[in-house]
């Protein structure tokens, strides 16, 4: 079965704004760990998709961003957060994990 549609789109719908405030979050998303963590690890993926697309001197695409991103930086990324205590940074990874499958 081929996907006609990429899995991230929901993130890339321009629609959408690139911050919520937090008055227009309900109180349970507020308090999630696991939004958080989703909102610390796409803040990431957004400042690395800026960097290779100025290096690049085009926009490479949020997908583009995402993968390379996972490759290079993710581990590294996540033990950092660990050390410092941040949270359950496998949880994000497990959601993120099966919209590529």
């Amino acid at each position: 079965m081929r996907l006609t549609k990429s899995p991230f789109s929901f993130l890339m719908n321009k629609d959408l704004p690139m911050r919520v405030s937090a008055e227009d979050q309900p109180q349970f998303v507020k308090n999630s760990v696991l939004y958080k963590e989703f909102l610390a690890e796409r803040e990431e993926i957004l400042k690395h998709k800026w960097i290779e697309s100025e290096k690049a001197g085009s926009d490479i695409g949020f997908e583009k961003a995402l993968l390379d991103w996972i490759v290079r930086h993710r581990s590294n990324w996540r033990q950092k957060r660990l050390k410092e205590g941040r949270g359950p940074v496998q949880a994000i990874g497990l959601i993120i994990f099966s919209f590529l499958l």
